[in-house]
């Protein structure tokens, strides 16, 4: 090929007419529209044939992107390209693209190679490609591919976003591997906006870098075919992770551009509501997230081996308000959050939840949720008993003004666990329960105590005894006796000065049993109430 004058296409390039209307947009940064009149035949994923007229070689496409010719005056070099189909394999590996570049309802006869090249902004709206091989690709700006339809798998591992990464109604399916999205070690400057799409395989983000917020509002993530639909441990997130709902409304933002940050689910205008679902388990283990993991609405379909899992996790608030799940197991074991807002019909039951080691400092629960629903919800996570749980619990119930409440935690925990111990143990912490309830009801004692005083002042009135020394010691006093009996340590003078007989020695001895019962029981609950504070 000859060298191009004033940036004529080479001459041994024999371009068609399309692809010379083509050069010729590119400099003048004009889009190329080859749709049909038909709506029909405009599909990229569709069975029609597009010919000649709307199909462009992928090589002339490299060329104008590679070492396009130059702008026209006045003008910016783009490529813009709608309703054409590119033929061959569009290789840009390794490459540097200045132009600007966007492609809305095109087809990609073969995959898109990308790796390791350089963007501006590239974005491809609603274009159907076997796959994308984008790993450690690099764009100052935005990638974009919204609505389109990805037969193979995209690969973008180790990527670099400068802003955006925008995905949203995307239709993935899974590569060799199994994967639908490969997004490990990738970083994104701003936000990453994957709502209403549509993953069949695994989406795994391990390690990837969020700049601002991660939208998977309104999502379907199904894996038939392995352990986990989303694989995300060590995900960074320095604001929000939206797993919930979105209104169908979203679709005005499918266009290509950004939607504004902070969009809200519920927008007026929406048709319906569409929920995040995800058909598999979830790994979230290690996740650092700056504001929040909000799973409000979330459905999560898993078998019995599956998991969400948010193992070590760290966020000041988790919004775990998703539909309860029927299989599988939710773990929350050694996640650390600030603010836990939740229902108690979202959590799974006994045998579906582990959390040992899950802090949190604050309970918002939406909706009623009794303290006896709390404490099923703290029997579900330990099928075999664990104290920890029971304490964090009174603990954030203690740090909200709720001491009563908290007290009632405690009492549960022990009787908990009083299920383990021996009978000899069983049969010493019924009485505890009974008389004092553990030492978490002191007033119990009192009440005990004043039974027992009136009881004894009455019988002793009946059955006087004889002093010890004829002529010494106090005056009588069936009273004082009675509680002299009842309080251990303490000596009123009256237990050694008078002779107990026969049946009323036994009597003394029941009084003085139950004294020193009642007051060790409640010994134990003040040097409990100690030890917690």
């Amino acid at each position: 090929m000859s060298e191009p004058a004033d940036g004529a296409p080479p001459s041994g390039l024999e371009l068609t007419v399309t692809e010379r209307d083509m050069w010729e947009a590119f400099r003048t940064g004009t889009t190329l529209d080859r749709r049909s009149p038909e709506p029909g035949r405009n599909d990229p994923a569709g069975a029609d044939t597009w010919g000649p007229e709307r199909s462009v070689r992928a090589r002339v496409v490299a060329l104008l992107l590679l070492s396009g010719p130059p702008a026209r005056p006045g003008r910016v070099a783009a490529l813009k390209l709608n309703g054409l189909q590119i033929t061959g394999t569009l290789d840009l590996s390794g490459g540097t693209v200045s132009p600007y570049v966007e492609m809305h309802n095109c087809r990609f006869e073969q995959q898109l190679l990308l790796p390791e090249s350089a963007f501006s902004t590239l974005r491809l709206v609603g274009c159907a490609i076997p796959r994308v091989e984008a790993a450690r690709i690099r764009t100052e700006g935005d990638l974009h591919l919204p609505r389109c339809q990805v037969q193979h798998g995209i690969r973008l591992t180790d990527a670099h976003i400068g802003t955006d990464l925008l995905l949203n109604q995307l239709v993935v399916r899974r590569d060799r591997r199994g994967l639908s999205i490969a997004a490990d070690g990738m970083t994104v400057g701003q936000d990453l906006q994957a709502e209403m799409m549509r993953s069949h395989g695994e989406l795994s983000m391990r390690g990837a870098t969020i700049g601002a917020s991660l939208s998977l509002r309104g999502s379907t993530l199904n894996n038939p075919y392995g352990r986990r639909a989303l694989n995300a441990p060590q995900l960074t997130v320095e604001r929000t992770v939206y797993l919930t709902s979105a209104g169908l409304g979203y679709a005005r933002y499918a266009s290509g551009a950004t939607p504004p940050y902070g969009i809200t689910t519920g927008t007026q205008g929406s048709a319906r509501m569409r929920r995040f679902e995800c058909l598999g388990g979830a790994r979230l283990d290690d996740g650092r997230f700056g504001d929040a993991v909000d799973l409000s609405e979330a459905r999560f379909v898993m078998e019995a081996d599956q998991e969400l899992s948010l193992r070590r996790v760290q966020t000041p608030e988790l919004r775990f308000l998703g539909e309860r799940q029927q299989s599988g197991r939710v773990v929350l074991s050694g996640a650390r959050v600030v603010n836990l807002v939740d229902r108690y019909d979202s959590w799974p039951g006994p045998g579906g939840l582990a959390m040992a080691g899950f802090s949190y400092e604050n309970l918002i629960p939406l909706g009623p949720f009794p303290l006896a629903r709390r404490l099923d919800w703290v029997a579900a996570a330990t099928p075999e008993y664990a104290p920890e749980p029971y304490e964090r619990l009174a603990s954030a119930l203690r740090a909200s003004g709720e001491d009563a409440e908290a007290r009632q935690v405690l009492l549960a925990k022990q009787r908990r666990r009083r299920e383990t111990l021996p009978p000899a143990g069983k049969a010493w912490g019924y009485l505890q329960d009974w008389t004092v309830a553990y030492g978490y009801r002191p007033g119990r004692a009192a009440v005990w105590m004043a039974v027992l005083w009136a009881l004894g002042a009455v019988y002793f009135s009946l059955h006087p005894l004889p002093p010890i020394k004829e002529g010494e010691g106090p005056v009588w006093s069936p009273e004082l006796y009675t509680l002299d009996l009842l309080l251990p340590v303490i000596d009123l003078g009256q237990g050694g000065a008078w002779r107990p007989g026969g049946a009323t020695q036994w009597v003394v001895a029941v009084l003085t049993l139950l004294g020193w019962i009642l007051a060790t029981t409640v010994a134990a609950g003040a040097s409990r109430l100690l030890r917690r504070q």
